[in-house]
C-alpha cells in the first residue's frame, strides 16, 4: 500500500509539474533503442494530444531498426537544439545528462524536470519529479501507466511506438521483467490496432547488408572462456569503417556470445567511429549474476541482466580490465559458496 502511495503521489507532482507548462522537450539515452525512442514518440504524441507544444529529440542518424516508426519525422535532431527554448524537460528511460546526446544538456539544464525511467541503478535524484519503477519492465510500460493514469486516449501511433518500447526491452516479453502487468499493458495496445506481425519481420525478421557484415565480423573475434561460461565478442572502429556501420546497425550482435550454449556471462565491446578514446561494453547475464556489478565498476549500470558501461582506453586495454572484474566476480561468488570442513 505504501508503495502505491508513492507512486500516486510521483503521479500527482508529475501532474502539477505538467500544469504550468507550455513547450516541452523529451529526450532518451544516446542511440535510441526501441524502448527509449518509443517512448519519447508515444509521450510526445500524448502530451500534444492534451494541447502541449511537445517535442522529442535525439541524433535521427542513430536510430536503427525502430527508426520505422510513425513520429520519428517529428523528431527535433539534437544538432537542431540549440536555437530552441522549452520550460520543461522530460527525460525518459534514462536518469542523467551522462546519458543523453550532449546536445541536450545546454538547452535541458535547469528546467523543470520529470524523469520517467525503470533502471535498477536510477537513484531517484535527477529531476525535479521522479516516476521510476526498477521493477517495470520498460520505460513504455511507465509511460502507458502514466497515461491511463492521466485519462489520456491512445491511437494507432502511440500504442505502436508503446508496443515496440515493450518489446525489445522484454525480449517480446521473454525476460523476467515481463510481469502480468505488462501483459495487461500490452493488451491494451493490442487494442488499438498494433501491426504485431509488420513490427516483429521488421525488428527482429530482416536485417541491412551492413549489419549483416558487422555480425560476420563480430562472430569471427568470438571468444569464450571459463568452461563457457563467458563468452565475448567485439568490434573496434575499423570494423565499423570497413562496412561503414554504426552502432545501431550493431543493436543485437551482445546476442552471439549469449547464444552460446551454458553461457552465462555475455559481453560485446566495441568502438564507434568518433574521436574520443573510449571502448564501450554491453553486458547480458544469466542465473545469479548481475549484470550492474560488472557495469558499476566503470561507472555504468542499467538492469541486473542487462547494463553498460564506457572504459576509458583502448580495445585491448579494456578487455583486460572487464576481464579482471568477471573473474573477481566468479571468485568471490565462489568463496561464498565454499564448504569449510571443521577440524576434526
Amino acid at each position: 500500500m505504501e508503495a502505491m502511495a508513492e507512486k500516486r503521489e510521483n503521479y500527482e507532482a508529475a501532474k502539477e509539474l505538467l500544469k504550468g507548462a507550455r513547450r516541452i522537450l523529451i529526450s532518451g539515452h544516446l542511440s535510441p533503442d526501441g524502448d527509449s525512442l518509443g517512448s519519447m514518440i508515444a509521450l510526445a504524441k500524448l502530451l500534444t494530444n492534451a494541447g502541449y507544444e511537445a517535442f522529442a529529440t535525439a541524433d535521427v542518424n542513430a536510430l536503427g531498426k525502430p527508426g520505422f516508426l510513425e513520429g520519428v519525422e517529428k523528431l527535433i535532431p539534437v544538432r537542431k537544439l540549440k536555437r530552441q527554448k522549452f520550460d520543461l524537460f522530460i527525460a525518459v528511460d534514462c536518469s542523467g545528462f551522462n546519458r543523453m546526446p550532449p546536445e541536450v544538456k545546454p538547452v535541458a539544464e535547469g528546467l523543470p524536470t520529470l524523469c520517467i525511467d525503470h533502471h535498477m541503478t536510477n537513484d531517484g535524484t535527477f529531476g525535479n519529479v521522479q516516476i521510476v519503477d526498477p521493477e517495470a519492465s520498460s520505460a513504455g510500460e511507465l509511460v502507458w501507466r502514466f497515461a491511463k493514469w492521466m485519462e489520456w486516449k491512445l491511437d494507432s501511433e502511440i500504442a505502436e511506438a508503446l508496443w515496440v518500447a515493450m518489446i525489445t526491452d522484454t525480449g517480446r516479453f521473454a525476460y523476467d521483467s515481463t510481469k502480468p502487468r505488462t501483459l495487461r499493458a500490452a493488451g491494451d495496445l493490442l487494442k488499438h490496432g498494433v501491426r504485431t506481425a509488420l513490427i516483429n519481420d521488421i525488428i527482429y525478421g530482416t536485417f541491412s547488408r551492413k549489419a549483416i557484415e558487422l555480425k560476420r565480423l563480430a562472430w569471427r573475434s568470438l571468444h569464450i572462456w571459463k568452461n563457457r561460461k563467458v563468452a565475448e565478442v567485439s568490434l573496434d572502429r575499423d570494423d565499423f569503417r570497413s562496412v561503414r556501420g554504426t552502432k545501431a546497425e550493431a543493436e543485437d550482435i551482445i546476442e552471439i556470445p549469449r547464444s552460446v550454449a551454458r553461457n552465462e556471462i555475455a559481453l560485446f565491446f566495441y568502438q564507434i567511429p568518433d574521436r574520443t578514446k573510449e571502448t564501450r561494453c554491453s553486458i547480458r547475464t544469466r542465473g545469479d549474476w548481475d549484470a550492474t556489478v560488472l557495469a558499476g565498476k566503470f561507472g555504468g549500470g542499467g538492469h541486473r541482466k542487462a547494463a553498460g558501461c564506457t572504459i576509458k582506453g583502448t580495445m585491448a586495454g579494456a578487455k583486460r580490465k572487464m576481464r579482471a572484474a568477471v573473474k573477481e566476480m566468479l571468485k568471490s561468488a565462489c568463496r561464498k559458496t565454499m564448504k569449510i570442513e571443521p577440524i576434526a
